[in-house]
């Protein structure tokens, strides 16, 4: 078995506060957070040199996730109407996709339309510029799917 092995990017300080390096960053021409007409809007995702082998075989899938930090978002919420929506129920930061979360992690499935050395194309991602990328996988139905998936009716007054 071959591998290519690299430093872990993350560890804990003396006080066990985690520590992630971004791998590289988001590039668009997004300059502020938005509600709808993310399906439409391509981006880059750059990572950096040192890390791009790690991207290869990637575009041999379809779709990829990415997990990134929202680091302009600047409020946090427990419990708020998603949206802003006064019709939508009053639910927790946790049962719903907003950005002002306490912990600014934030994952999106999008479109992988191309690799170019260490840049990927995606189209869909909700993202601003500047966003700092923290990690890439693959879209796979066989762990990402979930079939029947349940969720409250609310969800489909959301724009998107």
């Amino acid at each position: 078995m071959k591998t290519d092995l690299c430093m872990f990017l993350d560890g804990r300080d003396k006080n066990g506060t985690i520590i992630i390096k971004p791998l590289g960053q988001a590039k668009n021409k997004v300059d502020k957070p938005m509600l709808p007409g993310w399906k439409d809007v391509t981006t880059e995702i750059v990572i950096d040199k040192n890390y791009a082998k790690g991207l290869d075989g990637i575009e041999d899938y379809s779709h990829i996730i990415i997990v990134y930090w929202m680091d302009k978002e600047k409020e946090c919420h427990l419990k708020h109407h998603p949206q802003g929506k006064e019709d939508i129920p009053f639910v927790g930061i946790f049962a719903c996709r907003c950005p002002q979360r306490p912990n600014r992690i934030a994952i999106s499935t999008v479109e992988l339309v191309k690799r170019k050395d260490n840049v990927l194309i995606v189209k869909g991602l909700d993202i601003v510029d500047g966003t700092p990328i923290l990690d890439i996988k693959p879209y796979t139905p066989q762990y990402d799917n979930v079939g029947k998936a349940k969720v409250p009716n609310w969800v489909s007054k959301l724009v998107f």
